[in-house]
């Protein structure tokens, strides 16, 4: 049993009063009657990386690891590895016997208890991770639901927040999930269903001695701590490609949302192809249907289209596996020998990654299949995002080109019911605190025209949406006439707003209510807020992230008098003022600072 107690300058408390360990395999029983055998000497832990994409370019973080020993009834050893670091902490399992034998796992015991008292932001879960995280503030709800899971120790007490995820999945074993149906407090981790999106029975994980489990991890602090780490990918394994240079993340069209069956259509396909670049953006999407491409062109006059502009096509396939989803093109990538041959003729047509979709299983499976995919994809030199998907879970360092995943309720949503309508703006300041903290999140934001179901944010927060939300691919949602209509001022700004940054800064925000972010590339920074509430007012935003004692000119692009409206301003700023801002109902603003 674990307990942890987290400590700041103001005082310790107690935050989780424990959480129980074991595991149950086919021939030995790692949780009952466990003998404690010795600790390891505790060892500093010491990484420095370059992130190829993601909230921060420059990665560096430290750990005290310790080891802890034990034997069940049979003398067999189950090592727990424990590492703390200052934004949280996190905890293995090894099973460190040398064998050939194959053993099946039959149950985990990880459970965490919190008290009653906490506070949870929740998903319940769902194969597609494609849910809300609604409040648990008067009364705990009981089901099983899928990570991340964000908890407020004690709110009377202004105490920390901890979210409660797993990182470092590989082929040995199973993604797992919560639940808490045994008891309101206590979520325990639990395997994937006996049947699930795929509609197949369940299989338990199995693996060959020696073994070890993902890490069970916990980022723990004041919401700045949770909003800017990057524990999830920094507890991953090392990058696999030694050369990266042609990973490169940026921006895309994206025909799908306005228009479903847009790639069948080669002249509206070109539209999308020519908004790219129009706003500079390196990359455009073609989506399902493109093999049954007609109106004036095939799929490769399509492509050479686009490199005839300058504009690098990604390609979508149903592919995640089995699945009652008959789009195509369907299942061209289930082996080894059909990806190589599908890759090799993608990269000679001159496409630039690949879109799979419909995974929606945690499988033992179904997690090899998604790294067998991201390897030969490295090979093949193709970036790769993921959808109908699971959560990330660092494999965005392992392989860096898993450029996104989606594992959320996003964008494209607006085509499928009335849900994001009412309730789009405080779901999208949920995102920041819980689904996005644990990797890049293909939510296809920015939209400013309606598609079937009409969006209340304002034009202002969908601004907002490119800065707020981080993806590797950024796809932008809107048609064309959506961005070409725009005044000068946001129409700049998508031009140049990045898809990867140098550093990643909360500035301000309440799960639910508001979310107030700065991030930085090459120099510039991009300030961002969304509002999710219904009623407007006045945030006062401290500029203390700029460097000292240098003048900014500011580009601020706030809500107009009405929704559809923008009111831009020009200032110039320095880390010691305070900017002061009006928004709108479900509304927000972005800020432009360049170094005068």
């Amino acid at each position: 049993m674990l307990r942890v107690q987290y400590t700041d300058s103001a005082a310790s408390e107690i935050v989780i009063p424990g959480i129980k360990l074991g595991i149950n395999t086919s021939g030995e029983n790692f949780a009952d009657n466990l003998k404690f055998q010795k600790q390891d000497k505790p060892k500093q832990i010491i990484d420095q990386y370059k992130a190829v994409h993601g909230k921060s370019a420059s990665r560096s973080n430290k750990a005290s690891e310790s080891t802890y020993h034990f034997t069940n009834s049979n003398g067999r050893k189950l090592d727990v590895v424990v590492r703390a670091y200052d934004n949280g902490f996190a905890f293995k399992y090894i099973l460190p016997d040398k064998s050939d034998k194959r053993i099946t796992f039959i149950d985990e015991l990880t459970t965490y208890e919190f008290s009653p008292k906490a506070d949870r932001w929740l998903q319940r879960f769902l194969t597609s991770y494609e849910g809300f995280y609604p409040e648990q503030k008067n009364g705990v709800v009981q089901g099983q639901w899928g990570y991340p899971a964000l908890f407020r120790a004690d709110a009377n007490k202004n105490s920390c927040w901890m979210l409660v995820t797993e990182a470092g999945l590989d082929s040995t074993y199973c993604a797992t999930k919560m639940s808490n149906t045994a008891n309101a407090d206590q979520y325990k981790l639990v395997y994937p269903a006996q049947t699930d999106g795929n509609g197949a029975g369940k299989v338990q994980p199995s693996a060959r001695l020696s073994w070890s489990s993902p890490w069970r991890v916990v980022i723990m602090g004041q919401l700045a701590d949770v909003v800017e780490s990057t524990l999830i990918e920094d507890i991953s394994p090392a990058s696999k490609i030694q050369n990266v240079s042609w990973i490169r993340s940026g921006t895309s069209s994206w025909v799908y949302w306005a228009n479903n069956h847009g790639t069948k259509d080669y002249q509206k396909l070109v539209s999308y192809i020519d908004l790219a670049a129009r706003m500079n953006w390196p990359y455009t999407l073609f989506d399902w249907e493109w093999d049954e491409m007609s109106n004036g062109g095939k799929l490769e006059d399509a492509v050479k289209y686009a490199a005839s502009k300058g504009i690098k096509p990604m390609m979508w396939y149903n592919s995640g596996g089995p699945n009652g989803v008959s789009s195509t093109p369907k299942d061209r990538l289930l082996t080894h020998e059909s990806r190589v041959k599908e890759f090799a003729w993608l990269k000679k047509i001159g496409v630039y990654g690949v879109k799979v979709d419909f995974f929606e299983s945690d499988k033992q499976d179904m997690i090899k299949y998604y790294i067998d995919i991201l390897k030969d994809a490295a090979d093949a030199k193709l970036m790769v995002n993921f959808h109908g998907s699971t959560v990330p879970r660092g494999s965005s360092r392992t392989y860096p080109n898993l450029m996104s995943m989606e594992a959320v309720f996003g964008g494209e949503q607006y085509n499928n019911g009335a849900e994001m309508t009412t309730q789009g703006a405080w779901h999208n300041t949920t995102l920041p605190f819980t689904r996005n903290v644990i990797g890049p999140m293909d939510y296809t934001p920015v939209a400013f025209t309606n598609s079937q179901h009409p969006h209340t944010t304002s034009y202002a927060h969908e601004l907002a949406l490119s800065v707020v939300f981080e993806s590797g691919i950024q796809h932008l949602a809107d048609r064309p006439e959506g961005f070409d209509d725009l005044p000068d001022a946001p129409k700049a700004f998508l031009r140049d707003v990045p898809a990867s940054w140098d550093a990643t800064k909360f500035i301000d925000g309440y799960p639910g209510k508001r979310v107030i972010m700065a991030r930085a590339k090459a120099g510039k920074w991009y300030l961002a807020g969304i509002n999710g509430e219904n009623n407007g007012g006045e945030v006062n935003v401290k500029l203390a992230f700029l460097p000292a004692g240098k003048k900014h000119k500011a580009t601020i692009i706030g809500d107009g008098e009405y929704d559809t409206a923008f009111n831009t301003q020009y200032a110039v700023l320095n880390s010691n003022d305070v900017l002061n801002i009006k928004w709108l109902p479900r509304g927000g603003f972005t800020v432009l600072l360049e170094e005068e």
